[in-house]
């Protein structure tokens, strides 16, 4: 269970993290990109930091995952600037896929009757393959 400290930390993060991904994504040219940053998990001892993001649309993620993986150090740095007045330490960025975007897409497709889940499951399709 996070601590009171931690999730203020975790806002802080969210809130910073994003500003800063909005700036890489349009440095580099892809404006017509949407990302954001849908949840920080902090540890106890606030030294790592799970980050989660989420890019709209979804075909652009592996290219943005890209970015962010060859920026990590300078984004932990501008991360540092902003926040050294509330940690002591600059927490160890992870990042990580947010896919509940798709899976809420792929819910609404299915109540509204567009698909089928069950036919479209990877859990059938990895049946049939072995």
């Amino acid at each position: 269970m996070e601590t009171t400290r931690q999730k203020k930390i975790g806002g802080i993060l969210q809130n910073d993290l994003t500003l800063i991904l909005q700036k890489l994504i349009k440095s580099v040219g892809k404006n017509s990109v949407i990302s954001s940053i849908t949840k920080v998990k902090i540890s106890s001892d606030l030294s790592i930091a799970k980050v989660y993001v989420s890019v709209f649309p979804v075909s652009q993620f592996e290219s943005i995952f890209e970015l962010i993986e060859l920026n990590k150090s300078s984004i932990r740095n501008s991360l540092g600037i902003l926040i050294k007045d509330q940690v002591r330490r600059i927490p160890v960025l992870s990042f990580y896929i947010d896919d509940s975007l798709e899976h809420i897409d792929a819910v609404e497709k299915a109540l509204q009757g567009k698909s089928d889940p069950i036919k479209n499951s990877s859990l059938l399709d990895k049946r049939k393959s072995i």
